[in-house]
């Protein structure tokens, strides 16, 4: 039930005002019967409002749910890679697997062990203790950016493991600096990294928030 939750929540996340059955089974991997089935659990529990042909959309209390899973999650991600070396790009399904069996004491242990961090490793909001999210910086994506700007990136919108690994094998992570080399009209971003000049399919780079760069005086200060 909790994955269903946070599906909604991810899908409301991105824009949709209602979230459709069909968008749950191929988000959850499932079949469309299944998703109906769980719904009307979760309205029983009135944690979803489901109407037919209408999709689906969380009620306050399953919000409130969605966002102590994310903090659950989140903050699991940020453990696993600070304290125990895992990389950032292999934490997600062990979160995954993690984020239902960890007390609110445990969550709040690891958060106060991290410095209570506002981000996670892919950059995404880490809900606080009142599972309030912290205020966000503007950012727009990468694969909206032109040539010649420099950037920093702040968030990698999670969509598969396989895209997390091609974006650390590419050396682009949060807090990376981009210099945009080119745009093509036929959807490669190509961009100078640390690790070397990279060319981006536009599907990777529209996961990539970033903001504009810090010029040099002003990384000193």
């Amino acid at each position: 039930m909790e994955d269903y939750i946070k599906a909604i929540y991810a899908i409301e996340s991105d824009g949709e005002e209602r979230v459709s059955t069909s968008a749950l089974a191929d988000r959850l991997d499932v079949t469309a019967p299944t998703v109906s089935s769980n719904l009307k659990k979760l309205e029983e529990r009135g944690l979803v409002d489901h109407e037919e042909y209408r999709g689906v959309t969380l009620t306050e209390e399953g919000e409130l749910v969605a966002l102590e899973i994310l903090r659950h999650h989140r903050l699991l991600e940020a453990f696993l890679t600070e304290q125990l070396d895992y990389d950032w790009a292999d934490v997600h399904e062990e979160a995954d697997r993690l984020e239902h069996h960890v007390s609110e004491e445990l969550t709040d242990r690891m958060a106060e062990a991290l410095g209570n961090p506002p981000v996670d490793p892919h950059g995404d909001p880490i809900p606080t203790t009142d599972l309030s999210l912290p205020e966000e910086s503007d950012t727009t994506r990468l694969a909206d950016a032109e040539q010649g700007e420099r950037v920093t990136v702040r968030r990698i919108r999670h969509q598969g493991d396989a895209e997390l690994r091609y974006l650390a094998d590419a050396g682009v992570r949060p807090g990376v600096d981009l210099a945009v080399v080119d745009v093509a009209p036929f959807g490669m971003v190509t961009v100078e990294t640390p690790a070397g000049e990279q060319s981006l399919p536009e599907e990777i780079a529209q996961l990539i928030e970033v903001a504009p760069a810090a010029a040099p005086d002003d990384a000193e200060l």
